[in-house]
């Protein structure tokens, strides 16, 4: 995306910071709870609460977990690792500092990510580092007038920071890397993706440059943006903001904002920190973390088929379109239910009822795929019984909305609703004649070359046999008597 300014044109360089809360039953450094949901204050320990004398102890499926989404983002694992104080003062922070991983000391290194564009490309996204955190508290600014409150619960749960270089060069880039990143936290089960809940959260740094200039530009951060909509907005807004500034005289410093969805305008929050500010030193009460190479590939032998290959798999041997397979694969759980579908099918048609019917009746209906009343299993039968003309097309759509009702076994309702394909010629072959006599005037205008009226002799016949005569052979059959 290039930005048209009085000067010539510009680009957007932007690199996102996504925060993933681990999933894991009990927080990075302690042994409360993570659920989510409880009632404020609930989970929290006397770690989490900043109490003298409370050492953190170290979650072992926290560093599972964080190795295992390095290896899902094709990174490097750093067998060696540290942890460091992070030091600022705020109320969402008891202990007055934050047990992360400094910049030169990760768990893991550099990996990459490839996108999906619009126009049918891809694009390769680095990843510079992941490292493992603690989250903070929750703020809770709209309960008072004049007070806020603040929520444990949150703080202390673990987080993976992921950090990308800066790749991207349009809102559309970043919305396509988040949703990727979304997909490969889910597919591994290291994060359950839900932005909305605050489980995944973006922030993202924004410059721009006159197009073939190399050096960065000073740049804007935009802070915790819940949701891929919201992100997009915010990287288009702030870098035609930016581009207003240059463009009048002014310049740039690097400062921090935040994004109001209300009206889709970024607002300067601060100036942005640096990593002196913070007074970053070694974690006293923590030893270095050190890996062996057995640890991690042990925890590589436990992968998932992630979604890249699940979509290579499904294009190769499945007969998907690439758009099919990338839809589909986005999702595990539809992907999944994809597959049990398409087992003994077509895949191609099984795709084409899931991402069409299916889909359309789980929005209607406002459900997802897990509480859908139609089954994998009986979408597939469903499918088998148009491919072994047993029904016609027209009519599965009528079964199908019977199916979506009732969760009804597809040949069950066929066999109890008479609904079968009239396959024999000479039940259709009198229908057929029974619509030709019917209609002379159409007959005879189809004969002086309106040939166009097929189609509607087609559809008086099915609608004279409600549907069921099979449509090859209605056709054959007026070639044959037109």
């Amino acid at each position: 995306m290039l930005l048209e300014g009085k000067t010539g044109k510009w680009e957007i360089v932007c690199g996102l910071e996504i925060h993933c809360q681990i999933l894991s039953k009990s927080k990075i450094f302690s042994s409360a709870s993570t659920h989510y949901g409880s009632d404020a204050n609930q989970n929290v320990s006397f770690v989490d609460a900043g109490m003298p004398g409370m050492l953190p102890t170290l979650n072992e499926e926290c560093v599972k977990q964080a190795v295992k989404t390095g290896l899902g983002l094709r990174a490097q694992i750093n067998k060696y690792s540290e942890f460091s104080r992070k030091n600022y003062f705020y109320a969402d922070l008891p202990q007055g500092y934050q047990i992360t991983q400094f910049e030169t000391h990760p768990i893991v290194g550099e990996g990459v990510v490839t996108i999906d564009l619009d126009d049918g490309t891809t694009k390769d996204i680095r990843i510079d580092r992941l490292h493992i955190e603690q989250d903070a508290a929750k703020s809770i600014h709209d309960m008072s007038p004049t007070k806020s409150f603040i929520d444990l619960n949150r703080c202390g749960i673990g987080l993976m920071e992921i950090v990308t270089k800066p790749d991207f060069r349009s809102p559309e880039e970043a919305g396509a890397f988040l949703k990727k990143l979304r997909s490969i936290v889910r597919y591994l089960g290291t994060c359950d993706g839900n932005m909305n809940e605050g489980s995944m959260r973006c922030d993202a740094s924004i410059s721009i440059r006159p197009v073939g200039e190399k050096e960065l530009r000073p740049r804007a951060e935009i802070k915790n943006v819940n949701s891929v909509k919201f992100a997009m907005q915010a990287i288009e807004f702030e870098a035609k903001r930016q581009l207003e500034l240059y463009e009048s005289g002014g310049t740039m410093e690097q400062e921090t904002c935040k994004f109001d969805a209300t009206t889709g305008t970024t607002k300067f929050m601060r100036k942005k920190e640096f990593a002196d500010d913070y007074r970053y030193f070694p974690e006293p009460d923590l030893p270095p973390l050190v890996l062996t190479d057995e640890y991690i590939e042990n925890i590589r032998k436990e992968l998932p088929e992630l979604p890249d290959a699940k979509k290579a798999r499904f294009v190769e041997n499945m007969g998907l379109t690439k758009y099919d397979a990338t839809i589909i694969c986005e999702n595990k759980e539809v992907a999944d239910f994809f597959e049990k579908a398409a087992a003994g099918h077509d895949g191609k048609k099984v795709a084409n009822w899931l991402m069409g019917d299916f889909f359309a009746m789980l929005n209607r209906k406002n459900l997802t795929i897990e509480n859908s009343p139609v089954s994998a299993e009986n979408l597939g039968k469903l499918v088998g019984l148009i491919e072994n003309n047993t029904i016609s097309g027209k009519v599965a759509k009528d079964v199908f909305e019977i199916m979506s009702e009732t969760g009804e076994d597809p040949e069950k309702i066929v066999e109890e609703k008479g609904l079968k394909q009239v396959t024999d010629s000479s039940a259709i072959e009198a229908i057929v004649d029974q619509v030709i006599a019917a209609n002379p005037d159409n007959v005879a205008a189809f004969r002086n070359g309106k040939t166009n009226l097929k189609g509607w002799f087609v559809g008086q016949v099915l609608k004279e046999s409600k549907g069921k005569a099979n449509p090859q052979m209605v056709n054959e059959l007026l070639d044959k008597k037109l």
